[in-house]
């Protein structure tokens, strides 16, 4: 089985989180992608809404059965990538995990706790965001795992890659982020 994990804040989840996982499901060809709904983002300097809060907005948003909405990185009290992947290849050895990103967390993916550890760890896909293509394809990251970067066209074979390895898709845009939505004083999370 082919599984993609999605991880963030959803501080709120929105139609972008939506079209960006079904674009992975078809482009890396998944069988199921679990958005783990984190407690926090050690680079923020501010809290998000409530993790029930954020947790039920995202069952509300994300209507496919493939998808599976998540708040293990609660239930095994951490809010690191590295942990969170170490402990499912554990549980799950048997599951071809790949780890999902846009190409705005790539721009900055060096900056996260045991970040080479993750690339060793599992293939990792990134899809394209607005206004972040270039950064993230010029980042720290994808300079260093160049050599290993998967063509676009072969994106369906990522998970069957061993780690290192990463594959960059763009996809239609949609202008659409968590911190517009907050700042439009268009999320109210529930208390």
């Amino acid at each position: 089985m082919r599984v993609g994990l999605l991880g963030g804040s959803f501080d709120p989840a929105h139609e972008g989180h939506v079209h960006l996982t079904r674009v992975a499901l078809r482009r890396f060809a998944l069988h199921r992608v679990i958005w783990l709904v984190s407690p926090g983002n050690p680079l923020k300097s501010r809290g998000p809404a409530a993790l029930g809060s954020r947790m039920e907005r995202a069952r509300e948003i994300m209507q496919d059965p493939r998808v599976i909405i998540s708040d293990f990185e609660a239930q095994i009290g951490t809010s690191y990538t590295a942990e969170t992947v170490e402990f499912l290849k554990a549980a799950y050895p048997g599951v071809r995990f790949v780890w999902l990103m846009g190409a705005d967390n790539l721009h900055q993916f060096h900056r996260w706790q045991r970040w080479e550890d993750i690339m060793q760890s599992v293939p990792v896909g990134v899809l394209a965001r607005p206004g972040w293509r270039q950064a993230g394809l010029n980042s720290r990251t994808a300079r260093k795992y160049n050599q290993l970067r998967l063509p676009g066209r072969s994106s369906f074979m990522l998970a069957d890659q061993l780690a290192p390895a990463w594959c960059f898709v763009n996809m239609p845009m949609m202008q659409v982020s968590s911190t517009e939505l907050r700042a439009k004083g268009m999320w109210r999370p529930k208390e």
